[in-house]
């Protein structure tokens, strides 16, 4: 299915979202992010909708953006049906608290008209009822979905999106696994409320890496208490360590060290990290602390180094090309550096 300009699932590489963190009736501040998100890499945009007021300002935000815009919808059907009528490509219900037949129908109909995709969109803290305190919220959570989805098949409906959030990481997963089982539509992957980024990264990595490496997702929000620039940057560190998308710009290797590290790894990966140019070159660097893993490391790098008692031996492209003096090691390797771009970019240099 299609999002806007973007393809969802159907073998289509995994997509990048984020979240606007502005009030979106401030509609300045609102594409000023986006913009900024854009620029990363973010790939499909939501904003949240709680006023009706809110909607009023989504088509002045679309005609301003690149990417598609999905309206993040709660509690009315008034508000999914304006944005519906502002032109998003998108919007996103959840079964936890829109639970009328009529005005879901009646957002169903109207999205249809317009060709917009829905995601429905559960999260664990607005899904478990009064007497069900007993169920998984994993059960629950697939349960809602998959009788929406019925619901929505019913009026003729498929261009659907699903996600099943915890903040708990194998809930999550195992929502995500038990609904991958039951139906072929896109999945959009997520751990809610994952904290601030030292522990939203850690679960997800875990949560959103482990269900992508199963085969499991189309498309993912790295959920950051903090700004969304950090989000894209995560979700894209995701995608990269999994092999999803090539890296950019300089991936540095190193070693953790150990007492068999006899040069100040630390400090030579900090300088040659401090120093690399900024244009993104998509190189692999290898600096290693030891013979164990160093040799072999550095050898399928574009150039590494394999430190040894105050010295390195440097390999370039899989062979080894001289020894150099621990004192000599950042110098030497910004200077391979500079050549290997140039060369790379047609002796440009830039």
């Amino acid at each position: 299915m299609r999002v806007g300009g973007v393809q969802i699932g159907g073998g289509a590489p995994v997509s990048l979202q984020s979240m606007t963190k502005t009030h979106t009736t401030d509609v300045k501040a609102t594409i000023a992010q986006i913009k900024e998100l854009e620029d990363l890499g973010c790939e499909i945009i939501r904003v949240a909708v709680p006023t009706r007021e809110s909607a009023s300002c989504l088509g002045e935000i679309k005609k301003q953006i690149r990417i598609p815009l999905v309206a993040d919808i709660h509690f009315s059907h008034r508000m999914a049906l304006d944005s519906i009528a502002q032109g998003v490509d998108k919007i996103r219900i959840n079964p936890g608290n829109m639970k009328d037949k009529d005005d879901v129908e009646e957002v169903v109909r109207a999205a249809k008209d317009k060709g917009v995709a829905i995601r429905i969109g559960v999260n664990s803290g607005s899904i478990r009822a009064r007497g069900e305190e007993d169920v998984p919220i994993a059960d629950l959570m697939v349960n809602a979905i998959l009788r929406y989805c019925e619901h929505f098949e019913s009026l003729g409906f498929r261009d659907i999106v699903l996600s099943l959030k915890a903040s708990d990481v194998p809930t999550s997963m195992a929502a995500y696994r038990r609904i991958a089982k039951e139906c072929d539509y896109p999945l959009h992957l997520g751990i809610t409320a994952a904290g601030p980024a030292s522990s939203s990264i850690m679960k997800s990595a875990i949560g959103i890496g482990g269900l992508l490496s199963e085969g499991i997702g189309d498309t993912l929000r790295v959920s950051i208490t903090g700004h969304p620039t950090e989000e894209i940057k995560a979700g894209r560190g995701i995608l990269e360590a999994l092999g999803l998308r090539e890296v950019e710009g300089w991936e540095l290797i190193s070693c953790p060290t150990c007492g068999r590290c006899e040069i100040d790894l630390e400090t030579i990966v900090e300088e040659v990290k401090a120093k690399l140019p900024p244009e993104k070159q998509g190189l692999q660097i290898a600096i290693m602390g030891c013979a164990v893993n160093g040799p072999g490391e550095a050898q399928e790098c574009d150039l590494g180094i394999a430190g040894g008692h105050g010295f390195g031996l440097l390999f370039k492209r899989g062979e080894m090309v001289r020894k150099i003096p621990e004192s000599e090691m950042v110098t030497q390797l910004l200077k391979e550096i500079d050549e290997m771009s140039a060369a790379t970019n047609g002796g440009s240099g830039q």
